[in-house]
């Protein structure tokens, strides 16, 4: 346990490598090609960070700005999965998370329940972190460990369910994102892509990179649409005009860089999932299964991008007509797009309707952030991360419906604010499990050139 815990504490970029080493040597691809692998994906996690790192460094400070220019009150700062990740790593379920949510998943493989393959090991912190809040709550040990499974488990089916949004959109074949907050929230954009297709006259209404650079030229380039927005932001946060386009390059920046790292990952990536899935395919009678990876692969779309630097004002403004809410969205800013990713997906790149449904996503997430400040003060104080009289909250997992709910089921705690989250939640997750279904048995039930 000390060794897991010793990798855990060294951060994706150097657990990840190691993950990815060991499974290529156990697919035999041998010391060299595992070497190249794990190494060429830890640089590109290395590359994600520094992005990110810009993001919370200047978008951090903007937000703060814009907050305090705004007089927005809201008192209780965002700690985003930075903040967050440590307090799920340093509880009591943090360690044995790892093992339980591999059991789960291979489990679920030998009962043909689930095609993912998981090897995003970092983020079981979310399925740790649920738990560890089940634990805090109800103080029995035995919940918190059903609450990782039943996430877990989830998890999987999620990556499942969205493999042809992974395949056909992000062109990510053989890949699945079962994570926590892309795929969990994603569940929300499929009946409302459906509804926007419903109404005449909206559901032609296209929106994308690609139209507005039809459009303008040049100047809709990603490049030129990062720089415009994050010359606004700067303008909103109240900045000076000089410091304002010193943000506008450096969202240029993000906007140019975050494929290219993305690449480097699928460098690494490639020839270990292929790998794996030749393998796994000949075992199984040719299965199709997907390996689990972290939604950070969905970044390198530009769509993602133009999205999560509009979703960064959008976001700060849904906080201030969410009724009764005291969160103030920071620390998840810079990776608001992890939240809308699969979204994005889902409307094929349609900003239009990523917009609207997008604003659905992260009305609920903050909704529900509020509801479990308390919950999740009481997580940090436990793991002596927060003291005092602070209160913390975080979007990324605070604001979580699987966590929410689970929590107020295992506290017994079902007053109205759960069976509303139960209603619109179970609703759009059958909602899409269903309509994905029967996309994915038709596809399959279609004959190929060969036949």
């Amino acid at each position: 346990m000390f060794i897991i815990q010793y990798i855990v504490n060294l951060g994706p970029s150097v657990m990840l490598p190691i993950i990815m080493f060991i499974i290529g040597l156990f697919l035999r691809q041998g010391v060299g090609k595992s070497l190249r692998s794990g190494l060429t994906i830890g640089i590109g996690f290395v590359g994600i960070s520094l992005v990110v790192n810009l993001l919370n460094e200047n978008l951090g400070s903007a937000a703060q700005s814009m907050a305090h220019k705004f007089h927005l009150g809201l008192q209780v700062v965002d700690l985003g999965w930075p903040g967050t990740s440590p307090m799920a790593w340093a509880s009591v379920m943090g360690l044995i998370a790892i093992p339980i949510a591999i059991a789960v998943n291979i489990i679920m493989i030998l009962l043909k329940m689930t095609k993912v393959v998981n090897v995003d090991i970092w983020n079981i912190w979310h399925m740790a972190f649920t738990g560890a809040i089940v634990y805090v709550v109800t103080g029995n040990f035995f919940l918190g460990i059903i609450g990782i499974i039943v996430y877990a488990a989830i998890a999987y089916k999620l990556g499942d369910m969205f493999g042809q949004v992974t395949d056909n959109y992000f062109g990510l074949e053989g890949i699945a994102i079962p994570h926590g907050s892309s795929a969990v929230m994603g569940v929300i954009a499929k009946p409302m892509d459906d509804l926007i297709e419903s109404i005449p006259g909206v559901k032609k209404i296209t929106l994308n990179n690609e139209k507005i650079q039809e459009k303008l030229g040049v100047f809709g380039e990603p490049t030129i649409i990062g720089a415009v927005l994050g010359f606004i932001i700067g303008l909103l946060a109240g900045y000076p005009v000089g410091k304002a386009l010193q943000l506008a390059v450096q969202m240029a920046s993000v906007m140019v860089l975050m494929p290219m790292v993305v690449k480097l990952i699928m460098q690494g990536l490639l020839p270990i999932s292929d790998a794996a899935k030749k393998i796994l395919d000949k075992r199984f009678g040719g299965a199709n299964y997907k390996i689990g990876l972290d939604p950070a692969l969905l970044l390198g779309d530009t769509q993602v991008i133009s999205a999560s630097l509009i979703f960064i004002p959008l976001t700060i403004l849904i906080a201030t007509i969410v009724p009764g809410n005291r969160v103030l969205p920071f620390g998840d800013l810079a990776t608001i797009g992890f939240f809308i990713a699969i979204a994005t997906g889902v409307h094929k790149g349609n900003l239009f309707r990523t917009l609207i449904s997008g604003c659905v996503i992260m009305y609920i997430t903050i909704w529900i952030a509020n509801q479990m400040v308390s919950f999740q003060t009481s997580l940090g104080k436990s793991v002596g991360l927060v003291h005092g009289g602070n209160q913390v909250a975080s979007l990324d997992q605070g604001g979580n419906p699987i966590t929410f709910l689970m929590n107020k089921i295992f506290s017994l705690q079902l007053g109205i604010d759960f069976f509303i989250i139960l209603v619109i939640y179970a609703f759009c997750f059958i909602y899409t499990f269903i309509k994905y279904k029967k996309q994915t048995l038709y596809a399959e039930s279609r004959p190929t050139v060969d036949e």
